[in-house]
Protein backbone atom coordinates (compact mmCIF):
# COMPACT_ATOMS: atom_id res chain seq x y z
CA UNK A 1 0.00 0.00 0.00
CA UNK A 2 1.51 3.23 -0.81
CA UNK A 3 0.92 6.00 1.61
CA UNK A 4 1.24 9.20 0.43
CA UNK A 5 0.91 12.68 3.51
CA UNK A 6 -1.81 15.67 3.31
CA UNK A 7 0.14 17.65 0.79
CA UNK A 8 0.79 14.86 -1.98
CA UNK A 9 -1.62 12.03 -2.70
CA UNK A 10 -1.26 8.44 -4.31
CA UNK A 11 -2.68 6.37 -6.44
CA UNK A 12 -2.65 3.04 -7.91
CA UNK A 13 -4.63 2.54 -11.35
CA UNK A 14 -3.92 -0.82 -12.41
CA UNK A 15 -0.01 0.08 -14.15
CA UNK A 16 -0.11 2.89 -13.58
CA UNK A 17 0.46 5.25 -9.98
CA UNK A 18 -0.76 8.65 -10.24
CA UNK A 19 1.05 11.03 -7.70
CA UNK A 20 -0.73 13.87 -7.07
CA UNK A 21 0.86 17.04 -5.32
CA UNK A 22 -1.89 18.45 -3.35
CA UNK A 23 -1.78 21.48 -1.25
CA UNK A 24 -4.27 23.61 -3.76
CA UNK A 25 -4.44 26.72 -0.73
CA UNK A 26 -1.03 27.23 -1.53
CA UNK A 27 -0.93 26.51 -5.38
CA UNK A 28 0.68 23.02 -4.43
CA UNK A 29 4.00 24.20 -2.84
CA UNK A 30 5.67 21.21 -1.78
CA UNK A 31 6.89 21.45 2.22
CA UNK A 32 9.10 18.90 3.86
CA UNK A 33 6.61 16.55 4.34
CA UNK A 34 6.06 16.27 0.95
CA UNK A 35 9.43 15.93 -0.12
CA UNK A 36 9.90 12.82 2.03
CA UNK A 37 6.57 11.13 1.17
CA UNK A 38 7.67 11.37 -2.95
CA UNK A 39 11.11 9.97 -2.34
CA UNK A 40 9.26 7.50 -0.37
CA UNK A 41 6.75 6.42 -2.98
CA UNK A 42 9.54 6.65 -5.51
CA UNK A 43 11.56 4.17 -3.62
CA UNK A 44 8.46 1.81 -3.20
CA UNK A 45 7.18 2.33 -7.04
CA UNK A 46 10.87 1.01 -7.62
CA UNK A 47 10.58 -2.51 -6.47
CA UNK A 48 6.48 -2.53 -7.38
CA UNK A 49 6.80 -5.45 -10.18
CA UNK A 50 2.96 -4.90 -10.97
CA UNK A 51 3.99 -1.24 -12.04
CA UNK A 52 4.60 0.17 -15.07
CA UNK A 53 4.23 4.00 -15.52
CA UNK A 54 4.33 6.82 -12.90
CA UNK A 55 2.75 10.17 -13.38
CA UNK A 56 3.47 12.93 -11.45
CA UNK A 57 0.18 16.03 -11.70
CA UNK A 58 -1.29 18.91 -9.18
CA UNK A 59 -4.95 18.85 -8.12
CA UNK A 60 -6.29 22.18 -9.17
CA UNK A 61 -5.20 24.88 -11.56
CA UNK A 62 -1.19 24.40 -10.44
CA UNK A 63 1.17 21.75 -11.04
CA UNK A 64 3.50 23.17 -7.86
CA UNK A 65 4.39 26.90 -6.95
CA UNK A 66 7.67 25.28 -5.72
CA UNK A 67 9.35 25.05 -2.64
CA UNK A 68 6.61 26.09 0.67
CA UNK A 69 8.43 29.21 1.55
CA UNK A 70 6.05 30.24 3.95
CA UNK A 71 7.41 27.31 6.19
CA UNK A 72 8.22 28.56 9.56
CA UNK A 73 9.80 25.71 11.76
CA UNK A 74 10.83 26.29 15.35
CA UNK A 75 14.44 26.25 14.46
CA UNK A 76 17.27 26.18 17.27
CA UNK A 77 20.64 25.36 14.97
CA UNK A 78 20.29 26.55 11.54
CA UNK A 79 23.35 24.99 10.71
CA UNK A 80 21.37 21.51 11.26
CA UNK A 81 17.77 22.49 9.79
CA UNK A 82 19.80 23.42 6.59
CA UNK A 83 21.70 20.16 6.54
CA UNK A 84 18.70 18.20 7.01
CA UNK A 85 16.92 19.78 4.40
CA UNK A 86 19.35 19.56 1.66
CA UNK A 87 20.11 15.93 2.67
CA UNK A 88 16.00 15.22 2.46
CA UNK A 89 15.77 16.96 -1.31
CA UNK A 90 18.93 14.98 -2.61
CA UNK A 91 17.65 11.84 -1.01
CA UNK A 92 14.12 12.89 -2.92
CA UNK A 93 16.07 13.25 -5.46
CA UNK A 94 18.22 9.95 -5.95
CA UNK A 95 14.88 8.12 -5.78
CA UNK A 96 13.54 9.86 -8.85
CA UNK A 97 16.72 9.60 -10.94
CA UNK A 98 16.56 6.13 -10.00
CA UNK A 99 13.59 4.82 -10.78
CA UNK A 100 13.04 2.36 -13.80
CA UNK A 101 9.51 2.86 -14.79
CA UNK A 102 8.24 5.12 -17.07
CA UNK A 103 7.55 8.59 -15.27
CA UNK A 104 5.41 11.50 -16.95
CA UNK A 105 5.25 14.99 -16.01
CA UNK A 106 1.53 15.49 -16.67
CA UNK A 107 1.64 19.32 -16.06
CA UNK A 108 -1.74 20.65 -15.33
CA UNK A 109 -0.71 24.32 -14.82
CA UNK A 110 1.98 26.88 -13.70
CA UNK A 111 5.39 24.66 -12.57
CA UNK A 112 7.70 26.68 -10.13
CA UNK A 113 10.84 25.95 -8.62
CA UNK A 114 11.03 22.37 -8.08
CA UNK A 115 8.35 21.95 -9.84
CA UNK A 116 9.97 22.45 -13.36
CA UNK A 117 13.17 21.04 -12.34
CA UNK A 118 11.66 17.93 -11.23
CA UNK A 119 9.50 18.15 -14.72
CA UNK A 120 12.87 17.77 -16.57
CA UNK A 121 14.07 14.59 -14.58
CA UNK A 122 10.99 13.19 -15.99
CA UNK A 123 11.12 10.68 -19.03
CA UNK A 124 8.14 12.58 -20.17
CA UNK A 125 6.59 15.54 -20.26
CA UNK A 126 3.29 17.18 -21.32
CA UNK A 127 1.63 20.39 -20.22
CA UNK A 128 -1.50 22.20 -21.00
CA UNK A 129 -1.70 25.13 -22.45
CA UNK A 130 -2.26 27.12 -19.25
CA UNK A 131 1.12 26.08 -17.93
CA UNK A 132 4.65 28.05 -17.72
CA UNK A 133 8.13 27.01 -15.88
CA UNK A 134 9.85 29.37 -13.95
CA UNK A 135 12.47 28.84 -11.90
CA UNK A 136 13.48 32.00 -9.80
CA UNK A 137 16.18 30.98 -8.25
CA UNK A 138 18.60 33.80 -8.36
CA UNK A 139 15.22 35.94 -7.38
CA UNK A 140 15.34 34.10 -3.85
CA UNK A 141 19.71 34.54 -4.09
CA UNK A 142 19.63 30.54 -4.45
CA UNK A 143 20.85 28.20 -7.00
CA UNK A 144 19.50 25.69 -9.17
CA UNK A 145 18.01 22.53 -7.97
CA UNK A 146 17.40 18.77 -9.06
CA UNK A 147 20.09 18.59 -11.98
CA UNK A 148 18.83 21.44 -13.29
CA UNK A 149 22.52 23.30 -13.86
CA UNK A 150 22.93 20.17 -16.08
CA UNK A 151 20.30 19.10 -17.16
CA UNK A 152 18.52 23.03 -18.76
CA UNK A 153 21.58 23.08 -21.00
CA UNK A 154 21.49 19.51 -21.89
CA UNK A 155 17.40 19.91 -23.18
CA UNK A 156 17.39 23.58 -23.75
CA UNK A 157 20.15 24.90 -24.86
CA UNK A 158 22.84 27.58 -22.95
CA UNK A 159 21.03 30.31 -24.14
CA UNK A 160 17.50 29.43 -23.05
CA UNK A 161 18.66 27.63 -19.55
CA UNK A 162 20.62 30.63 -18.79
CA UNK A 163 17.29 32.82 -19.20
CA UNK A 164 15.85 30.69 -16.64
CA UNK A 165 18.19 29.96 -14.36
CA UNK A 166 20.41 32.74 -13.96
CA UNK A 167 17.82 35.29 -14.91
CA UNK A 168 14.86 34.11 -13.32
CA UNK A 169 13.18 33.70 -16.77
CA UNK A 170 9.20 32.83 -17.53
CA UNK A 171 8.82 30.20 -20.39
CA UNK A 172 5.58 29.79 -21.76
CA UNK A 173 3.92 26.69 -22.85
CA UNK A 174 4.64 27.00 -26.26
CA UNK A 175 8.69 27.96 -25.65
CA UNK A 176 8.51 24.48 -23.65
CA UNK A 177 7.26 22.88 -26.55
CA UNK A 178 9.76 24.87 -29.10
CA UNK A 179 12.60 23.75 -27.02
CA UNK A 180 11.58 19.95 -26.38
CA UNK A 181 11.45 20.38 -23.02
CA UNK A 182 7.84 18.93 -23.13
CA UNK A 183 6.68 16.76 -25.99
CA UNK A 184 2.62 17.44 -26.20
CA UNK A 185 0.58 20.52 -25.37
CA UNK A 186 -2.96 19.40 -24.32
CA UNK A 187 -6.24 21.43 -23.93
CA UNK A 188 -7.24 21.04 -20.12
CA UNK A 189 -10.47 19.57 -21.25
CA UNK A 190 -8.54 16.89 -23.49
CA UNK A 191 -6.47 15.41 -20.46
CA UNK A 192 -9.21 12.93 -19.78
CA UNK A 193 -9.99 12.57 -23.25
CA UNK A 194 -6.70 12.24 -25.14
CA UNK A 195 -3.54 12.37 -22.79
CA UNK A 196 -4.79 9.85 -20.26
CA UNK A 197 -5.94 6.99 -22.93
CA UNK A 198 -2.05 7.38 -24.27
CA UNK A 199 -1.10 6.98 -20.73
CA UNK A 200 -2.79 3.68 -20.43
CA UNK A 201 -1.57 2.87 -23.70
CA UNK A 202 2.11 2.98 -22.45
CA UNK A 203 1.10 1.34 -19.36
CA UNK A 204 0.95 -1.98 -21.01
CA UNK A 205 4.26 -2.13 -22.52
CA UNK A 206 6.46 -5.19 -22.14
CA UNK A 207 7.70 -3.96 -18.59
CA UNK A 208 11.85 -5.89 -18.94
CA UNK A 209 11.70 -3.85 -22.24
CA UNK A 210 10.57 -0.74 -20.75
CA UNK A 211 13.45 -1.14 -17.85
CA UNK A 212 16.01 -1.92 -19.95
CA UNK A 213 16.14 0.92 -22.56
CA UNK A 214 15.47 3.29 -19.89
CA UNK A 215 18.65 2.11 -18.93
CA UNK A 216 20.25 2.95 -22.37
CA UNK A 217 18.72 6.10 -22.81
CA UNK A 218 20.15 7.35 -19.74
CA UNK A 219 23.34 5.36 -19.11
CA UNK A 220 25.10 8.04 -20.34
CA UNK A 221 23.81 11.12 -18.05
CA UNK A 222 23.14 9.56 -15.19
CA UNK A 223 26.87 10.03 -13.26
CA UNK A 224 26.56 14.00 -14.97
CA UNK A 225 22.88 14.30 -13.34
CA UNK A 226 24.24 13.13 -9.64
CA UNK A 227 27.76 15.16 -9.88
CA UNK A 228 24.99 18.27 -10.68
CA UNK A 229 22.73 17.21 -7.60
CA UNK A 230 25.71 16.91 -5.36
CA UNK A 231 26.95 19.95 -6.71
CA UNK A 232 23.16 22.26 -6.08
CA UNK A 233 23.09 20.45 -2.53
CA UNK A 234 26.74 22.04 -1.59
CA UNK A 235 25.65 25.25 -3.01
CA UNK A 236 22.05 25.49 -1.41
CA UNK A 237 23.42 24.66 1.83
CA UNK A 238 25.75 27.87 1.87
CA UNK A 239 23.00 30.10 -0.08
CA UNK A 240 20.44 29.05 2.64
CA UNK A 241 22.63 30.98 5.25
CA UNK A 242 23.27 34.41 3.04
CA UNK A 243 21.97 37.73 3.38
CA UNK A 244 20.17 37.37 0.15
CA UNK A 245 18.36 34.63 0.71
CA UNK A 246 17.30 36.10 4.57
CA UNK A 247 16.18 39.02 2.83
CA UNK A 248 14.29 37.20 -0.29
CA UNK A 249 12.34 35.43 2.62
CA UNK A 250 11.54 38.67 4.25
CA UNK A 251 10.12 39.83 1.26
CA UNK A 252 8.09 37.27 0.41
CA UNK A 253 6.85 37.79 4.11
CA UNK A 254 6.03 40.90 3.83
CA UNK A 255 3.99 40.53 0.46
CA UNK A 256 2.11 38.04 2.03
CA UNK A 257 1.03 40.33 4.72
CA UNK A 258 -0.19 43.11 2.95
CA UNK A 259 -1.98 40.88 0.08
CA UNK A 260 -3.77 39.76 3.55
CA UNK A 261 -4.87 43.52 4.74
Amino acid sequence: MYEGCAEVLVEKQDKILIIKFNNPRKKNSLNQNAYSAIGRIFRQAANDETLTTIVVTGTGDYFSSGNDLSQSPDITDVDEHVTKTTKNLADMLSAVIDCPKIIIALVNGPSIGIGATLTGLCDIAWCTENAYFLTPFTQLGIVPEAASSYLFPHLLGRSKASEMLLCSEKMTASEAYHFGFVSKIFKSEELDSIAWPKIRQFSELPPESVRVSKQLLRINEVDSTYKAVRNECNELKKRFSSEEFMNAIIQFATRKRSSKL
